[in-house]
């Protein structure tokens, strides 16, 4: 099977046909599980205050609702903020390094987290713990790097999929590491909290640093220096197509052809000349060759001008928006609705039930990737169009419906959890698809 079997790569771009997700002494492999597993420890610190903020956080810094919500949204803008500047460096340097320096960058203050005595210090330190969201962008220039345009939707479902569950398990740890430092140790709120951001978070992020570095590989050519090494490059050349090298040690890039290169780490893949002039047109049809290039002032005007740059920035915004306003605000949601109807609900009780939500990525994300695959397949671009539109109709009705059943059960205040976690659910699922 393809699955443990070494990878099967395109000649010309060396981009895998396969994902060989059990073979891991293929570079391919490796690379793959790490980017997914980059941005599932980023969760770790990154969603680590929301399961505790209900009862041990909010009543430790005396937070009022307005200030835990302001916290919330700090944490996302500082996430914004570095998507946009992630993207810029991993066209420079590669998205292997990129994604190492975030995580050790985001375990500093993940390391500090227990300093925080005011809303205010909150504020700073979700601030930049909110630096670890960007991982998302190296997590998928990685595998579409490492992956040809036939799976490469799978890879890129897959690995955003898996990683975002990490949203779901961390509630699920932070809740029982807390749990159990109050009820087996004995420690007060005040000290368990911060203890568990010193036990989990920090010393995760730095070990899967480790791993990046150690294990990772830039680019199916080698180093990043070297991705333009490669047949593809050539086939760009070829075509007119001008390519601004940043290292003045590759410029003897031929326009004609490449000699053999060696892939870093145990496998070697051969790259054969470019193909012959009467097949150049087939070649350019059904291979990828784009390359990764520096970025300069006018290919960034150039993409932030394209309707498919834009269009699905705002579909993203207010998929994955969804998805992070119901992770981050549930649990306190859940505690303040249920702790005192039903006996037993507590703080860690609120933080399993939000981590199904997050464990829906498990099946979501990559079930959205392959139902969007076969619908482009039988009905084109059109067709995933009017995907992404049900299930973005499909979201936004479910949200509306759960929030017209709170307001409507609020006066009352006979509000069912199996009810809310129906349509929040609802709305997750779609949300990730």
């Amino acid at each position: 099977s393809h699955l443990w079997e070494p990878a099967i790569v395109n000649p010309v771009n060396l981009k895998s046909y396969t994902i060989p997700i059990f073979n891991l002494r293929d570079p391919y492999a490796r690379s793959f599980h790490l980017s997914w597993l980059g941005f599932f420890v980023a969760f770790l610190s990154w969603f680590a205050f929301p399961p505790l903020i209900p009862e041990a956080i909010k009543s430790d810094l005396h937070l009022s609702a307005a200030q835990v919500g302001n916290s919330n949204i700090i944490a996302l803008c500082a996430t914004f903020v570095v998507r946009v500047v992630a993207g810029p460096l991993v066209d420079r340097y590669g998205p292997r390094k990129v994604m190492a320096y975030l995580l050790i960058l985001g375990a500093i203050p993940s390391g500090l987290a227990g300093t925080a005595r005011t809303a205010e210090s909150l504020y700073v330190l979700r601030f930049f713990i909110g630096i670890l969201g960007a991982t998302f962008v190296p997590c998928q220039a990685w595998t579409s790097a490492f992956f040809d345009k036939n799976c490469v939707g799978t890879a890129n479902a897959l690995v955003g999929g898996w990683g975002n569950m990490g949203g779901g398990a961390t509630f699920a740890i932070m809740t029982s590491l807390f749990q159990t430092l109050t009820h087996t140790y004995g420690l007060s709120t005040h000290v368990a909290w911060r203890a568990a951001f010193a036990i989990v978070p920090a010393p995760i992020l730095l070990f899967v640093a480790a791993l990046t570095f150690i294990f990772g590989q830039d680019h199916p050519a080698g180093k990043w220096s070297e991705r333009h090494n490669l047949p593809a490059a050539a086939l760009a050349v070829k075509d007119g197509h001008q390519i601004p090298l940043d290292h003045p040690e590759k410029k003897s890039l031929s326009s004609e052809s490449k000699d053999e290169k060696d892939v870093e780490g145990n496998a070697a893949v051969s790259v054969r000349p470019v193909i012959a002039e009467e097949d150049l047109e087939l070649v350019k049809s059904t291979v990828d060759v784009a390359i990764n290039e520096p970025l300069t002032l006018k290919t960034a005007v150039k993409i932030l001008t394209n309707p498919l740059t834009w269009l699905p920035a705002l579909a993203y915004l207010t998929t994955f928006g969804v998805e992070l306003a119901i992770d981050s605000k549930s649990s306190d949601v859940l505690f303040v609705l249920f702790s005192k109807k039903r006996h037993g609900f507590n703080q860690t009780t609120a933080g399993y039930y939000t981590s199904i939500l997050g464990f829906l990525n498990l099946v979501t994300r990559p079930a959205g990737g392959y139902i969007g695959d076969v619908v482009y397949r039988h009905y084109g671009t059109k067709g995933k169009k009017a995907w992404t539109l049900l299930c973005g109709l499909i979201m936004g009705a479910a949200l509306l419906a759960g929030g017209f059943y709170l307001q409507s059960t609020r006066t009352s205040g006979d509000q069912s959890l199996s009810d809310l976690m129906g349509v929040f659910s609802v709305a997750a699922i779609f949300s990730e698809f």
